[in-house]
């Protein structure tokens, strides 16, 4: 009989963490790429020592009771945790890692990929092409707002806010603003962005980006009040987590023309349903949560989470752990 731990990972992933697991680990595995059923789940965690989990696996009270005293770790593939009851987890002594840092940079590319493509009307004119909608040259035609002599506004200044800044410079933006809940002196000034408070952000941008954690505090925190705010012609876009836009004052806001246009990458729920009435406008691109896919920073998050486990199996430092507050 086996004496090595048991992991039980909860979907396929990229198999530089299953191979890892595998060299000190018993292995057992939902092998697809749809989510486990709920059912399924609470059954395949009995006993184990180890779950590798996605953000679409609620780990809670329930789940953590159906796995067992044996349970010493969880490993989120993922950087947000929101899905995670860490207070439950706490309370069973059952450790907690996540993956940041990996995927910052590919999170950073794609906010920007959606900003473009939000901004320059790229929806519209797929559409023109595919369906014979492009006659001739007209000057007027699918123009949109430009990023150069643009002011950006970020909100949430942590590792991927900054990023984006990055990644932003070389677009000739005029003035980079960021707020959070604390300035960033050093880091703001290496990039060449001020720090102003949220009114002030929203009323000054000409795009407006989310890159804050899905919190209590910043839950909807994108509403009708904080749309009203933005020039009318903002572009908002979000890559950070459906949950804090309110996204029936968004859909207000977009067919209203309190603001211009919106790029989401995450919405609530995920799947977004076909009937959405977000998906019937021109100014919404909307795409499902790819931000940190690509094959580099997948395979990063997959190995990270198999260290986490391992590093916890065997009462070391995680390299990337989670505690609860």
């Amino acid at each position: 009989m086996s004496t090595k731990p048991k992991v039980f990972i909860t979907r396929r992933v990229p198999e530089s963490g299953p191979t890892l697991l595998k060299t000190q680990c018993e292995v057992a595995q939902w092998n697809k790429d749809d989510p486990i059923p709920r059912n399924e789940l609470l059954s395949s965690v009995k006993g184990v020592d180890a779950l590798f989990c996605l953000l679409t696996e609620k780990i809670d009270g329930e789940l953590l009771d159906a796995a067992g005293t044996s349970l010493k770790v969880v490993g989120t593939m993922s950087v947000g945790y929101d899905h995670v009851d860490l207070q439950a987890c706490a309370e069973r002594g059952v450790k907690v890692g996540f993956t940041p840092n990996v995927l910052t940079n590919a999170v950073a590319e794609l906010t920007v990929a959606l900003l473009l493509a939000t901004s320059r009307r790229l929806k519209e004119a797929i559409r023109a092409v595919e369906n014979g909608l492009w006659g001739t040259w007209k000057p007027m035609w699918l123009c949109g707002p430009g990023l150069e002599g643009s002011t950006v506004g970020i909100v949430g200044f942590g590792r991927i806010g900054m990023a984006v800044a990055r990644c932003l410079k070389p677009f000739a933006v005029n003035c980079m603003l960021y707020t959070d809940f604390a300035e960033r002196p050093a880091e703001a000034k290496e990039i060449g962005a001020e720090f102003r408070s949220l009114d002030e952000v929203l009323a000054a941008s000409d795009f407006v980006l989310a890159c804050v954690a899905l919190t209590p505090d910043t839950k909807e925190m994108f509403n009708k009040d904080l749309f009203k705010k933005m020039k009318k012609t903002s572009v908002f876009i979000n890559t950070s987590r459906g949950g804090v836009v309110q996204q029936d004052d968004l859909y207000q806001a977009l067919v209203s023309g309190e603001i211009g246009a919106a790029g989401l990458d995450v919405t609530t729920p995920e799947p977004l349903p076909t009937d959405s009435p977000l998906l019937t406008l021109d100014n919404c691109v909307a795409l499902p949560h790819i931000a940190s896919a690509t094959h580099n920073s997948r395979g990063a998050m997959s190995e990270l989470t198999a260290r986490n486990i391992l590093s916890a199996l065997n009462s070391q430092p995680m390299p990337s752990e989670i505690k609860a507050s």
